[in-house]
C-alpha cells in the first residue's frame, strides 16, 4: 500500500494529465465524477498532511486568501505592442521596411496566429514552476495576479517535458470563450447583478479581483504564444517550433497557427482565416503574422521600444450592420457640451448588442442628414465604440422625421449656446443636473476614488448629500448607510477613498475638475507653469496662452479657469487640503498634508474616447453612454 505522499504525487499527476487531457488537447479521458473523487480525495490528504502541499497542487488554484491590493512586478523583458496592417499593400510595406535590415526576410517564412482578444499575461516559470503571472500593465511593469492566475485552469502549475530555460515569461492572452460569456452573463441577469459589455473587458476585469475565488468563479482560459528567456537559449530555432514546443511542456496554445514560406502565401491563408474567426468559440480580432526565424527577430529589433519589427498584426475591415435608428437623444457632459447619440434597434455587431450609438455633433447629423426611423450603418470603432456611419438613404419611406437643433437644454431648459469656433453646443447653465452628474462622476474617476461611479453619485445627488465634487469630501460614513446598497465596510472604503484622493498632485485635480479644453496634457503643463491653483486662477488668459502647448489659436481664452468661489474652485479647495505645489523639472511634488506623490501617481487614464464611456445594459449588450 502506497504512502501518503506518493499518494498524493499520483493524485497530483493523474489530475494534472486530466487538466491538460480536457483543457488543452480537448479530448477528455476522465469523467467529471471520477475527477472530482481524485481532487476531494487529494484535498482530504492534503488537509490531514499539510505538509504534502505542494506549490503545484491543483488544488492551489483555489486556496488564496483575498488580496488588499496587488503588487507591483516588473517583466523581465517589456511587453510590446504590435503594429497595425488594415490591408495587403501594407502588409508588403512592412516587409519592405523589414527587407531593407534585414534581406533575408522575404524568403525566411511566416508564421500565422490567430489574434485573440483578450487580456495579455505573463507567467514566470523558475525550474518548471509557475511562480509569479502578472497583467501586461504599462508594458515595463505590470500587476501581480499570480493568486488569481493558478485559478486558469489551463495555466500549467509545473511543466511536462524538458528542455525548458531555469527562467523563463510565458506570454499569453487570457479570455472567455464566447459560450462561456453568455452563459456567465446569464447567470448574473438571474442574480440581478449588472451584465458585461464585452469578453475581453470582462477577462481583464476578473484577473483583478481581489479575491482569487471570484476570478476561478468566472471560467476564465488561456492561450499562450512567446517566450522571454534573457541569457538563456531557447530549444527552439523558430517561432513555429516554439509554439509545438510551448503544447510539450503543457501551455494552450491556438490550433489555427500555420507555417508559410512567404507574403504571397500568407495572404491567401489570411483569407481563409478571415473567414473561419466568427466561427469560432473565442474572440479574434484579426491573425498576427510572424518572421518565422528566431535569428532574425534581434536583428530587425523594435520601433522606439514600443514594438517589434518582426511581428504585425493583420487586421480586419470592422464589421457593419445596419439596423433602424428610432431616436435622437441628447446626453450633456461634465463641460455642458450637448452629445447627441442614436437609440437603434438591437443588432449583434463582433458578438456583442449594440443598443446605442454615438452621432458625435450636430453638424454631423446634418451632414450625413441623418433622421429618426432611418435604416442606418452601424460599426464599433476601434471594435470598441458604437458609432452610426450613415443612413441607408434607398430604404427611406418618407416617414422619417428631420433631426433639429435644441435651443434649450434637454435637462435644465437652459439656453444653448453654439460658440462660432467649435462643433459643439453648450448648455450655459453651470449648475444643469445633468452636467453635475457627469462631471462628478469624471471626477471621482480620475481622482481614483473607487466605488464611486454613475449609480452612486447619482444616489447621492437624489439624496441631496451632495450638490458638487465639494461636497464629496464632507460625507460621513453614517450618511452613506442611509443609502440603498451600503454597509458599514463599504461605506467606510468609500469615505476613505475620498480623503486619499487628497494626496493626487495639482495637474490631475486639474483634469479631474473638467475645466473646458483642459486634458490630463493641458493639466499637466499648466501645473508644471503655475504650481498651484492660486497662481493659476491669478493667470491672465495671455500668460496661459504663452505656455507651449496650450496656447490659443483664436485669441480667445486657451481654457476655462475656475472661477473665485465656482464650481469647480470650491471643488479644487475642498480636494487639495493644503495648496499643493508642482515645480517644473522636479521629480517629486508637494500634494496635501506634507505627503510627496509623482507626477500622476494614482492617476488612472482611463481613455475617455471621443468623449464618452461604455455601459452595459442588460444581456449581452453594449451602449454608448455620451459625457
Amino acid at each position: 500500500m502506497k504512502g501518503p505522499a506518493a499518494r498524493a504525487a499520483e493524485l497530483r499527476r493523474l489530475i494534472e494529465r486530466a487538466n491538460s487531457a480536457y483543457y488543452v488537447l480537448d479530448k477528455p479521458e476522465m469523467s467529471d465524477a471520477e475527477y472530482d473523487r481524485l481532487f476531494r480525495e487529494l484535498q482530504e490528504l492534503e488537509a490531514t498532511h499539510p505538509e504534502l502541499r505542494t506549490p503545484d497542487s491543483p488544488t492551489q488554484r483555489v486556496g488564496a486568501e483575498p488580496a488588499t491590493a496587488f503588487k507591483k512586478h516588473r517583466h523581465l523583458v517589456p511587453m510590446l505592442s504590435l503594429a497595425n496592417a488594415f490591408n495587403e499593400a501594407e502588409l508588403a510595406e512592412w516587409e519592405d521596411r523589414n527587407a531593407r535590415l534585414v534581406p533575408e526576410v522575404r524568403a525566411a517564412g511566416y508564421t500565422l496566429e490567430v489574434k485573440i482578444d483578450g487580456a495579455a499575461v505573463s507567467l514566470t516559470y523558475e525550474k518548471g514552476l509557475f511562480v509569479v503571472g502578472a497583467t501586461r500593465g504599462n508594458g515595463l511593469v505590470g500587476e501581480d495576479v499570480t493568486a488569481n492566475l493558478r485559478t486558469v485552469i489551463d495555466v500549467p502549475l509545473r511543466l511536462t517535458g524538458k528542455g525548458w530555460p531555469k527562467l523563463m515569461e510565458v506570454r499569453g492572452e487570457v479570455y472567455f470563450s464566447k459560450s462561456r460569456f453568455a452563459q456567465l452573463n446569464r447567470e448574473r441577469e438571474q442574480a440581478g447583478e449588472p451584465m458585461f459589455a464585452n469578453p475581453r473587458n470582462a477577462a481583464a476585469g476578473s484577473l483583478r479581483q481581489l479575491d482569487p475565488k471570484i476570478t476561478r468563479s468566472r471560467g476564465l482560459q488561456i492561450f499562450c504564444f512567446h517566450i522571454e528567456a534573457p541569457g538563456q537559449k531557447l530549444p527552439a530555432a523558430t517561432q513555429h517550433e516554439l509554439l509545438e514546443q510551448l503544447t510539450a511542456w503543457g501551455f494552450p496554445v491556438e490550433q489555427h497557427h500555420t507555417l508559410v514560406p512567404d507574403l504571397p502565401h500568407a495572404n491567401t491563408d489570411i483569407t481563409r482565416l478571415e473567414q473561419l474567426l466568427p466561427t469560432l468559440d473565442y474572440g479574434a480580432d484579426g491573425v498576427v503574422v510572424k518572421v518565422n526565424p528566431i535569428t532574425l527577430h534581434a536583428e530587425l529589433g523594435t520601433v522606439g521600444n514600443r514594438e517589434p519589427r518582426w511581428a504585425i498584426a493583420r487586421k480586419f475591415a470592422p464589421e457593419v450592420q445596419i439596423t433602424k435608428l428610432k431616436e435622437i437623444r441628447i446626453n450633456v457632459g461634465r463641460t455642458g457640451a450637448l452629445n447627441p447619440y442614436a437609440v437603434l434597434e438591437p443588432v449583434e455587431i463582433g458578438g456583442v448588442t449594440v443598443t446605442t450609438a454615438t452621432l458625435h455633433n450636430f453638424d454631423l447629423i446634418e451632414a450625413k442628414d441623418i433622421r429618426e426611423g432611418d435604416w442606418v450603418e452601424v460599426t464599433r470603432a476601434g471594435e470598441v465604440i458604437p458609432q452610426v456611419l450613415g443612413p441607408v438613404r434607398e430604404r427611406r419611406t418618407g416617414k422619417e422625421r428631420k433631426f433639429k437643433r435644441p435651443e434649450r437644454c434637454p435637462v435644465c431648459h437652459a439656453k444653448v449656446e453654439y460658440p462660432a469656433d467649435e462643433v459643439m453646443a453648450y448648455c450655459s447653465n453651470v449648475s444643469c443636473p445633468g452636467r453635475i452628474l457627469e462631471s462628478i462622476v469624471h471626477f471621482a474617476a480620475v481622482m481614483d476614488i473607487r466605488g464611486l461611479g454613475y449609480e452612486r453619485v447619482r444616489a447621492l445627488l437624489d439624496a441631496k448629500l451632495i450638490k458638487d465634487v465639494a461636497d464629496l469630501y464632507e460625507l460621513t460614513p453614517i450618511q452613506l448607510l442611509t443609502l440603498d446598497g451600503f454597509a458599514e465596510k463599504s461605506a467606510q472604503q468609500l469615505v476613505d477613498a475620498i480623503q486619499a484622493s487628497k494626496q493626487q498632485p495639482l495637474s490631475t485635480l486639474l483634469h479631474a475638475l473638467g475645466l473646458r479644453h483642459v486634458g490630463a496634457q493641458v493639466a499637466k503643463l499648466l501645473a508644471r507653469h503655475f504650481g498651484t491653483m492660486k497662481a493659476l486662477r491669478n493667470a491672465s488668459p495671455e500668460e496661459i496662452g504663452k505656455i507651449r502647448g496650450v496656447g490659443s489659436a483664436n485669441g480667445h481664452p486657451p481654457v476655462a479657469l475656475p472661477s473665485e468661489g465656482g464650481r469647480a474652485d470650491r471643488g479644487g479647495g475642498r480636494a487639495r487640503g493644503r495648496q499643493r505645489v508642482e515645480e517644473d523639472h522636479r521629480p517629486r511634488r508637494r500634494c496635501g498634508r506634507g505627503v510627496e506623490a509623482r507626477e500622476g501617481q494614482g492617476a488612472r487614464h482611463l481613455g475617455h474616447r471621443r468623449g464618452g464611456t461604455l455601459a452595459p445594459r442588460t444581456g449581452q449588450t453594449l451602449s454608448w453612454r455620451p459625457r
